[in-house]
């Protein structure tokens, strides 16, 4: 279980613990100060010209809080949101489906925009650039084009892989905004607001030390947080302090710098199998029993925040402090720090 706990953590959050986590206001909402103050600058402004925003793209790791940041925007403008996600829309009918279903100011939100088909982005194109659609009838020599216009809406894009939006779909959204990694600081604050809606009694330092294991992100923070309620709970009478903390997170092999079991055992195979790098990650994966993609998106980006393990054009080294973590001695001669 322990290996697994983070990578299922961010990918299958349990929904409605997460719900009644989720702040509904900028007010409410930790971190990423420069980004709350762009969006509400943006619907304030929006809101004195009684129009829809414009459309926004959100990029980032995931559990930083993107799908949040989007329910919150559609709250502050007072519209409705309709929620899909890219690999839901498949044909350009199911989007011409839900366009058309729009009202005036609604926000429109599709999560992993970066996996639409690419002939249903293009029919994006002309939805968001001119609020419009061009559906084809029939078929053969009785196929026309009818041009339906549509509401003015606002399509809030959400994506952990940036790189791979075409560069006419990134062209059409007017604000981009990359979430960032959050500091221990916010953490301890985003523990401390659940802890007091899931009304858990937690000393700070305890909420320190969930903070500090939290790998900088939001929903594993909230995640800990649920799993050491359950430890306090049965064996701590019910309060959270950083000794408790410190035991129940052990329980899930994760240590004081946020790794579990699958972290360390992508560092130590990169060190004992293949001499510290540089390997492949399709080789790394199998040597791991993990698929390449999570591992790219899932382990690596921490690793290598961490300076432990360092991308290459021939493959993933390890690092210098990768060594010592695992209380292994550098090899001989320069050592080897990200690059």
């Amino acid at each position: 279980m322990a290996d697994r706990f983070i990578s299922e953590t961010l990918n299958r959050a349990d929904a409605e613990f997460d719900l009644t986590l989720r702040p509904g206001r900028f007010a409410d909402f930790v971190g990423q100060a420069k980004i709350r103050e762009r969006l509400e600058l943006s619907v304030a402004a929006a809101q004195g010209r009684g129009e829809a925003m414009d459309h926004v793209l959100l990029c980032g790791p995931p559990g930083l809080g993107k799908t949040t940041m989007a329910y919150i925007l559609g709250a502050a403008m007072g519209a409705n949101v309709k929620a899909t996600s890219g690999p839901i829309l498949a044909k350009p009918a199911d989007l011409a489906g839900m366009l058309t279903n729009l009202e005036k100011g609604d926000l429109l939100f599709i999560d992993e925009i970066h996996r639409i088909q690419k002939s249903v982005e293009e029919y994006l194109y002309s939805a968001m650039e001119d609020f419009v659609i061009d559906i084809v009838l029939d078929q053969g020599a009785n196929a026309r084009s009818v041009r339906l216009n549509l509401p003015r809406f606002t399509l809030v894009g959400a994506t952990t892989r940036s790189g791979l939006l075409s560069a006419p779909m990134r062209s059409r959204f007017g604000m981009t905004n990359r979430l960032d990694y959050y500091t221990a600081a916010e953490l301890g604050e985003v523990v401390k607001r659940s802890a007091r809606i899931l009304n858990v009694d937690i000393a700070d330092e305890g909420a320190a030390e969930i903070a500090s294991r939290s790998r900088g992100t939001p929903r594993i923070a909230n995640s800990l947080l649920r799993w050491v309620r359950d430890y306090a709970q049965v064996r701590a009478d019910n309060r959270i302090t950083r000794d408790v903390a410190d035991r129940a997170l052990a329980m899930l092999d994760v240590d004081r710098h946020g790794l579990d079991e699958m972290d360390k055992r992508i560092l130590a195979t990169v060190i004992s199998k293949f001499g510290g790098g540089p390997v492949g990650i399709g080789t790394l994966a199998v040597s791991v029993g993990e698929e390449p993609d999570t591992i790219e998106e899932v382990y690596e980006p921490y690793l290598m925040q961490q300076g432990l393990l360092a991308r290459t054009p021939q493959g993933r080294t390890a690092t210098a402090a990768a060594y010592r973590l695992l209380g292994l001695q550098p090899p001989a001669g320069e050592p080897r720090e990200t690059r």
